[in-house]
């Protein structure tokens, strides 16, 4: 569940990253080009980071975005954030590591930003000190904990970023409440994305599927409660579709379950009803892209 959770969540973070600046940089709008479309790096990130690759290690949770300012010229920022959940002694160090590299290979301002999502956010590392003899550096990036905030004060935001952080939250307290008050607490994390009456069609029903996926409840009867709460909900709004597409959408059909069909389906629903590219898509079904690739073959026959 663990994987299935973070390449979840990277890929809400990259669905809301206009809000994800706006979350973490009050100044956002007079800093970015919100009007110039976002550049997702990956493969950048694994080319610079390839001993991980070798030694099994997951570039999942890592980002590395390029973000165009607003100043009107080709001038951009590199804007890397780094996912941890678990406790890492070499962390910042790690996030030195990559800071001096993507810097020296684009010669381009960058800013750095670590999300925990552990259980312990007074354990974030936010600096990296080198000291030998005379020679001495001081690393510092932005650290954040998903915690630093409190349930009410993630409510009274007017961002839908904060409605991830609170899934996100209740993800790491899902073992210590009763399932029933935690499918109370999904479908309030519903209904406050559909009662903005900011988002289209598309963006509610992504969101949707994200939460019901992340926050997962394995008992059929609340799942079933969800989807008739949410279907009373969008009943007077332009979301047609939404509930056929969280029926469709469930990991526990693509992923957990893991047979072909169920994969074929969750893979045709994910080329169908999201934006998501090749790559995403082959690792939320745990499956390669060639796969993929057939079922959007056959889709276009």
């Amino acid at each position: 569940m663990r994987k299935k959770n973070d390449i979840l969540l990277k890929s809400a973070f990259e669905e809301a990253f206009a809000e994800l600046l706006r979350f973490f940089f009050p100044e956002a709008d007079s800093i970015f080009d919100f009007s110039r479309e976002f550049e997702f790096l990956d493969k950048e990130l694994n080319e610079m980071f390839p001993e991980l690759q070798r030694n099994g290690g997951s570039r999942f949770v890592d980002m590395l975005v390029k973000v165009f300012s607003i100043t009107g010229n080709e001038k951009y920022v590199l804007l890397h954030i780094e996912i941890q959940a678990q406790s890492d002694p070499h962390f910042c160090k790690r996030m030195f590591q990559y800071f001096y590299r993507i810097y020296d290979r684009y010669d381009i301002p960058v800013t750095a930003l670590a999300i925990f999502t552990g259980g312990k956010p007074t354990n974030k590392c936010s600096v990296f000190d080198y000291h030998f003899l005379d020679t001495c550096l001081q690393y510092k990036y932005k650290a954040f904990h998903i915690l630093d905030y409190s349930e009410q004060e993630l409510l009274a935001m007017d961002n839908p970023f904060s409605l991830i952080v609170l899934a996100a939250q209740k993800v790491l307290a899902a073992d210590k409440i009763p399932e029933v008050e935690l499918a109370e607490q999904r479908l309030m994390l519903a209904r406050m994305m559909i009662n903005s009456k900011k988002y289209n069609r598309d963006r509610i029903r992504r969101f949707l599927y994200f939460l019901k996926t992340f926050i997962y409840i394995d008992n059929a009867e609340l799942n079933s409660k969800f989807d008739q709460q949410i279907a009373l909900l969008t009943n007077n709004v332009n979301t047609m579709g939404i509930i056929e597409t969280i029926q469709m959408l469930t990991l526990e059909e693509g992923i957990e379950k893991g047979l072909e069909q169920g994969k074929t389906t969750f893979v045709k629903n994910l080329l169908l009803n999201t934006d998501f590219g090749i790559a995403k898509i082959a690792a939320l079904a745990d499956t390669d892209e060639a796969f993929v690739k057939a079922v959007q073959a056959e889709i276009k026959k």
